[in-house]
């Protein structure tokens, strides 16, 4: 059923790229020399001359394509992924364009044509397929083109997995039942009923045409789990397996290979590669500076301010923890009043704390009092985006409470992040912020590095929790 579909749908959409590709080569090439909006002067080649690079060009595009997954099912692609490879295939497409036009062809071809039809062949590209993403939600929803699903096994994996079904009507599932051996008769999940035990795993697949078992089994019966996946396989049916031990594996887990046995990492930090390393710690030096310079005048009124509004140093360094469960000193304008390392410990600054003073009041609620961190990015103690730091004495209280709550420590600790682009500021749930943290250190990217600098502009400044 849904194998069939699929394969139809790729071929149409194959036959679609190469449409928006020759199309968006015509459309480019009538703006850069036939529309009258941009100057040319003498000779300039025909649409004929140029058409003929077609025969090339439309083949690699597509191969790329296929290459960088954009013909993989699109039931759980998320538009963020679509667009980045579609972004990723379409710079090499016409990077390697280029090398080859002025390698080996006439030199006559426009540099701004190629630049317009990189622009137009990557936007209507992304346009087509957003259109397509749509068609199949709104048809899904409907209940058409279903991808029909068995369980084997009711565990809390099973649970997660028909809660996320559910939720997303527009991925098309529709799963016939539950096979499993330690419910009763009468059982069912969100409607979804018992349908047998998983002996009657062959004989369900005979009667009825699946398109895909998961298996959800608890963790104590994975010792039924290869014969479970060689009755799905002699059926000739796709087989998924969600762990019962997923509330503790990363959502993108990166399997090597040693020597033909699959060893499976429990955590996936793109920053311990040393690469995706230096490229960050490159941007955190030369951002730093750049911040340091252009914040110099906020912060030399901030340090006047700050000593004259109470005895004190400007000032107040306080102990983090950071990078590999290591003390730091991270710096602050100081917002209080001086007191004690034993009052300081005590907890949290609540709403109308009397330790805080008029101007503290000011910088915190506009982050100002942050901006001294600028030179523990410099130093290296932090970086400019990643998980806030905490004190040592709640680091200890946190780790017993919350699950993965140290793996925050696997990464350099930042001014801002995730989490707090997304609200979790200040006095705010720790469990939420710690699952934002763990987000962004699973799927770390440069590209979401900009984006939360970019949000913290708009979102991060002011602080509604900073008291």
């Amino acid at each position: 059923m849904i194998k069939e579909n699929q394969k139809y749908f790729n071929r149409l959409h194959v036959l679609l790229d190469a449409i928006v590709i020759a199309l968006s080569f015509w459309l480019s090439y009538l703006i850069r020399f036939d529309s009258g909006l941009i100057p040319t002067r003498g000779y300039y080649p025909t649409i004929q001359q140029y058409s003929r690079f077609l025969i090339f060009i439309i083949p690699a595009y597509l191969l790329l394509y296929s290459t960088f997954h954009l013909y993989a099912p699109k039931r759980f692609l998320s538009k963020r992924a679509e667009f980045t490879n579609l972004l990723k295939a379409n710079f090499a497409g016409i990077s390697g364009t280029i090398v080859i036009i002025y390698i080996t062809m006439p030199s006559y071809f426009s540099r701004i044509f190629l630049f317009l039809f990189s622009l137009t062949n990557m936007t209507a590209a992304y346009a087509y397929r957003c259109l397509i993403r749509r068609w199949l939600h709104d048809t899904r929803k409907r209940g058409m083109n279903l991808k029909h699903v068995v369980i084997v096994g009711f565990s809390p994996a099973a649970v997660a997995y028909i809660d996320r079904i559910k939720a997303n009507p527009q991925w098309g599932y529709q799963i016939h039942g539950i096979l499993d051996d330690n419910v009763t008769q009468d059982f069912e999940y969100r409607k979804i009923p018992w349908i047998g035990r998983i002996d009657a795993l062959t004989s369900f697949l005979a009667a009825n045409n699946l398109d895909e078992v998961v298996i959800t089994i608890r963790l104590q019966e994975y010792s039924k789990l290869e014969d479970i996946v060689a009755k799905c396989e002699k059926s000739g049916v796709h087989t998924k397996f969600v762990p019962d031990y997923y509330n503790f594996i990363s959502s993108n887990p990166y399997t090597e290979d040693l020597n033909g046995l699959p060893v499976i990492n429990i955590r996936n930090v793109p920053l311990s590669n040393t690469g995706n390393k230096i490229i960050k710690r490159t941007i955190d030096i030369v951002g730093s500076i750049l911040l340091i310079i252009l914040s110099s005048p906020v912060m030399l009124v901030t340090a006047i301010a700050v000593k004259k509004s109470s005895p004190g140093p400007i000032i107040f360094k306080q102990d983090r923890v950071g990078l590999g469960n290591r003390i730091f000193s991270m710096y602050k304008f100081r917002s209080m009043g001086v007191q004690s390392a034993e009052k300081e410990m005590e907890g949290w600054t609540k709403q109308n704390d009397p330790r805080v003073t008029k101007i503290g009041k000011i910088i915190r609620r506009t982050s100002i009092d942050e901006l001294p961190q600028f030179f523990n990015v410099l130093k290296g103690d932090m970086s400019l985006v990643g998980p806030r730091p905490e004190r040592p004495q709640f680091v200890e209280k946190f780790k017993e409470e919350i699950p993965r709550y140290m793996i925050k420590h696997q990464v350099r600790p930042g001014i801002t992040g995730w989490a707090q682009i997304n609200g979790f500021r200040g006095d705010t749930s720790i469990r939420g912020r710690i699952d934002h943290d763990l987000y962004y250190i699973e799927n770390w990217t440069l590209g979401l590095d900009f984006k939360i600098l970019f949000w913290t502009i708009f979102k991060g400044f002011i602080n509604e929790n900073a008291y």
